[in-house]
């Protein structure tokens, strides 16, 4: 199956499809789509990185990933035996063109904006969750009404955002595959010392076009991106591993001393690891 574009299978003349992914681990493969996604993930854990940001995923999380917003979810294996995911897909206009802009569906502009970056839900969850769990028995018309109640939740949730700058074309298949490969080495590595040499030959470019290229696609530097992602996994080792020391916990997530480790959790989430750890405990 092609990188770019990931096409959702669709039954003949169906516009919204309900799709149950349950298997050891998601489709792991840096991708987008014409449809907007709109998850409840049954169980699971590990990495989704949206757009150009990183973020953390697990049971009970709601997430919206917009039209054509490049994503991967990144399963951790080691700490569930199973993925399971229940997803509604749709597009603005899978109903007519003008279906979303009537009047009486205006309130449901909020949703569509908040989609474009991508967002995870963070209240009102239990009755969304709900409303997920009567999809695999309703038919084709209640699955639609469905739809309208959690894009109505889903519009006045309180929310936040999984990516903050939007690609706006979509990726060519070698393009695509390109970007895949890269993320591929850096989430497999990132534990280790990351040359700007090294990931320039992954990409297959030189270090002066790998770095406009990546910052063209991602609006920041594949440093920034490589300290994200290594501040993510610090984040959580912050809150399961209480008896780590602050230093062990920055090696083992990639920085060779605990200064910059220090410099750069503060500077991507505006507080000290040891005041973090304190607010998560």
């Amino acid at each position: 199956m092609k990188v770019y574009p990931f096409k959702i299978p669709k039954p003949l003349h169906d516009s919204l499809v309900y799709q149950v992914d349950y298997d050891v681990a998601f489709y792991d493969k840096l991708h987008q789509h014409d449809d907007i996604q709109f998850s409840f993930i049954v169980e699971g854990e590990g990495r989704l990185v949206v757009g150009d940001s990183i973020n953390q995923y697990k049971k009970d999380d709601i997430v919206v990933i917009g039209s054509n917003l490049p994503h991967v979810f990144k399963s951790n294996v080691n700490a569930s035996e199973r993925s399971h995911m229940l997803t509604l897909f749709f597009s603005k206009d899978s109903f007519g063109t003008d279906f979303f802009e009537l009047e009486e569906l205006r309130e449901l502009n909020t949703f569509f904006k908040r989609a474009s970056h991508g967002f995870k839900i963070t209240s009102s969850k239990k009755p969304i969750i709900l409303l997920f769990n009567q999809l695999e028995n309703a038919t084709k018309l209640s699955r639609f009404l469905i739809l309208l109640d959690l894009l109505k939740k889903a519009s006045v949730c309180n929310y936040i955002s999984l990516s903050s700058f939007i690609y706006e074309k979509k990726y060519k298949e070698t393009e695509g595959k390109r970007m895949q490969e890269v993320f591929d080495y850096t989430m497999t590595h990132f534990e280790s010392d990351i040359s700007l040499e090294t990931i320039s030959d992954v990409a297959n470019m030189s270090k002066n076009a790998f770095c406009k290229y990546f910052k063209k696609r991602t609006n920041k530097t594949y440093f920034r991106f490589l300290n994200e992602l290594r501040i993510e996994h610090g984040c959580k080792l912050l809150i399961d591993k209480n008896d780590a020391s602050i230093a062990e916990v920055a090696y083992e997530c990639g920085f060779r001393n605990i200064s910059n480790f220090n410099r750069q959790f503060k500077m991507i989430k505006n507080m000290s690891p040891n005041n973090f750890r304190n607010k998560k405990h």
